[in-house]
């Protein structure tokens, strides 16, 4: 341990940008009288005394009231500090004859964000004294005496963002402090490739846990466990799979922080960390406080929703006029949905991250960024929307990155995604009909069927589960008549972006080629002529696991081919990926690949979705990682995500030994 080292501190806020602040606190009450709104004021003269005087009242009174009414903020995820920032207008307001009342109390101290963070964006100016200064000043009161003498590590993670992507964006200059990053040669950039499946879950159990064994897909069947289905989203079953895989040496056990992930890494210091979000007492955590510590900040974060609301809505028409291909449904639920995962959780793990980083406690965190990976689902891996979040993701690495010229020790950054996405029009769109009915049309039509084919799109909505019980009661009531009829299915279809999985429930053990072929003579041959279809993976009683295209066996036992290569293109270690998922406990009955053309650079998922991921064929399984090049890192290439767990692991050990 070492005494603080010299650090500087966040400059004051610039008589140029309080006057902007000034301006636009101005021009938000204003406007928001001049609608009739919840405003009502005697003199316009008293609005410039009345800013001057709030302002001051904030600089007292915030730090106080935010430190006392804290666990309310963040059980109402920050609508309790518009309240509170409405409270005080309305306090003090008839003391200037200003009376703020009804949804005054929320609009005011919005549009009073929202002018002040245009006006800024208008001249173009970085805000570092606010931004940086009130979090700077309660770290200051939580550091120690004494400061860690070995750089502590934040983790990005870019959902969703393939290596080649990652290029275009830096030569198309949308990335520029990344770019930096690399031609600087302060960080290595390095592609590594995903296990099968090539999805957050899989990946984020192997980064996080170092192990993803026996999760086969984003969702998949326990036959067993009469036929239970598990899934890589939701609380409780999020919960499930971590007690399975954690042996309790995480990434983030030691003295580690968890922000915005499915896994816990084995840390306790977690926000929005789908394994422990039901745990109320994980909830309250002090980094929430950088969220918070700014009178303006939450209000800003929701202006920029709301922007973000708007440009979505602008998307859906610009992509229905100009007839872009492919395009899906996206609707009006999706909207929040692009908002609440570009803008708010965004904002939310950069402030919570600086405030770790000023305090300068945590030895290591974690945190994924949603939003591209969601626009790009929706919208297309290239996509104008797709870009605009990654130039955005930038910002937030910008950020990052300059609050360690106020951090007590150094941090180092690892930026990383944990899969890509690969393009393409869906099944459903190319074939004329959903992929479970077309699998229906192959069996005995008495056949009983379950299908579950949406997008996983609650991923990112079951964080808010746990706190409305009447969406609580719903989600119950509708996954008990899920687990009804699961249990009554004869056939079960699963979807996994362009992954599909097959169970026939009659047998409790998987079936065999053999079997297949003498219960449901005219399954696979359907499946396989089918021109959307790249192949299939099976287990023969007698060939042991094969891989089964249109023109050709793969017998993955022993590496012989029989006819056409049907592995041709899906990337030089796809058998080694499909031999160990096919040797998972739940692997399904018959496995499906869609087609990979690469010229065009497309798969058909079965899932609605344009931009996908989750089997194999182009972009989706070569992520990338990006490190500091004092790191030791061999130059073989990295397969699978639980050696990023160990060249993470390493190289994180390395730093306190070399100190």
């Amino acid at each position: 341990m070492e005494k603080i080292a010299d650090y500087e501190k966040p400059p004051r806020t610039t008589l140029k940008r309080s006057l902007i602040i000034f301006i636009g606190n101005v021009l938000g009450i204003y406007i928001i009288s001049f609608l009739g709104l919840g405003i009502k004021i005697d003199y316009l003269d008293d609005v410039f005394f009345f800013v001057i005087f709030i302002s001051l009242v904030n600089a007292l009174l915030w730090p106080i009231l935010t430190r006392i009414l804290m666990p309310f903020l963040i059980l109402t995820f920050g609508v309790g500090s518009l309240i509170l920032n409405g409270f005080l207008l309305e306090f003090f307001g008839p003391i200037f004859g200003i009376y703020v009342e009804g949804i005054g109390m929320i609009l005011a101290p919005l549009s009073m964000a929202f002018l002040t963070t245009i006006l800024s964006a208008l001249v173009t100016m970085e805000d570092d004294g606010s931004y940086y200064r009130s979090v700077f000043r309660d770290a200051e009161k939580k550091r120690k005496g004494e400061v860690k003498d070995y750089p502590g590590v934040i983790i990005v993670e870019i959902d969703g963002l393939a290596y080649d992507v990652l290029c275009e964006a830096i030569d198309k200059d949308l990335m520029p402090t990344v770019k930096n990053m690399i031609e600087s040669e302060s960080h290595t950039l390095k592609e590594w490739e995903t296990d099968l499946s090539s999805q957050t879950g899989a990946s984020q159990a192997g980064i996080l846990h170092g192990n993803n064994e026996n999760i086969t897909a984003f969702r998949w069947i326990e036959k067993e466990n009469d036929n239970q289905m598990m899934q890589c989203s939701g609380p409780l079953k999020v919960k499930e799979l971590e007690e399975r895989i954690s042996n309790g040496d995480g990434l983030l056990v030691d003295n580690g922080a968890s922000r915005s992930n499915l896994f816990s890494g084995d840390t306790d210091n977690v926000i929005f960390t789908m394994s422990k979000i039901l745990n109320m007492k994980k909830l309250y955590n002090k980094a929430w406080f950088s969220v918070f510590s700014n009178p303006s900040n939450f209000a800003r974060i929701v202006s920029l929703f709301l922007a973000e609301m708007v440009l979505e809505i602008y998307s859906q028409i610009k992509h229905k006029v100009k007839n872009i291909r492919p395009r899906i449904k996206r609707g009006i639920v999706y909207i929040p949905t692009r908002a609440g995962t570009n803008v708010f959780m965004r904002e939310i793990n950069t402030s919570t991250l600086i405030g770790d980083m000023m305090v300068g406690d945590v030895d290591v965190a974690y945190s994924t960024y949603l939003g591209y990976d969601e626009i790009a689902h929706h919208s297309g891996v290239r996509d104008e929307d797709s870009w605009y979040a990654l130039k955005g993701m930038d910002k937030q690495i910008r950020r990052l990155i300059k609050a360690t010229k106020y951090t007590p020790r150094k941090y180092q950054f690892v930026i990383q995604s944990d899969h890509g996405q690969t393009n393409g029009a869906t099944f459903t769109q190319r074939n004329g009909e959903s992929f479970e009915d077309f699998i229906k049309s192959l069996l005995p039509q008495d056949m009983t069927m379950f299908a579950k084919m949406s997008s996983n799109e609650e991923h990112y909505a079951d964080s808010f589960v746990p706190f409305s019980k009447r969406i609580d009661k719903i989600n119950n009531r509708n996954k008990k008549e899920e687990s009804e009829e699961l249990s009554d299915s004869e056939v079960i279809v699963l979807a996994s972006g362009n992954l599909a999985m097959i169970y026939l429930t009659q047998w409790s053990h998987r079936l065999t080629y053999e079997e297949l072929n003498d219960f449901f003579p005219e399954l696979i041959p359907g499946i396989l002529k089918n021109e959307y279809i790249g192949f299939i993976v099976v287990r023969s009683s007698e060939k042991g696991d094969m891989a089964i295209g249109k023109d050709g066996i793969y017998y993955l036992d022993t590496d012989e081919i029989e006819g056409k290569n049907p592995l041709e293109g899906f990337g030089n270690n796809i058998a080694r990926h499909i031999k160990r998922n096919s040797s998972f406990k739940h692997t399904p009955d018959i496995l499906v690949n869609s087609f990979y053309d690469s010229e065009k650079d497309e798969v058909c998922a079965f899932e609605e979705l344009v931009g996908s991921h989750g089997g194999a064929g182009g972009s989706q399984t070569r992520p990338f990682i990006l490190y500091p090049s004092t790191w030791d890192v061999d130059d073989e290439e990295i397969i699978g995500a639980e050696n990023i767990y160990k060249l993470l692991k390493e190289n994180l050990k390395k730093l306190k030994e070399n100190k």
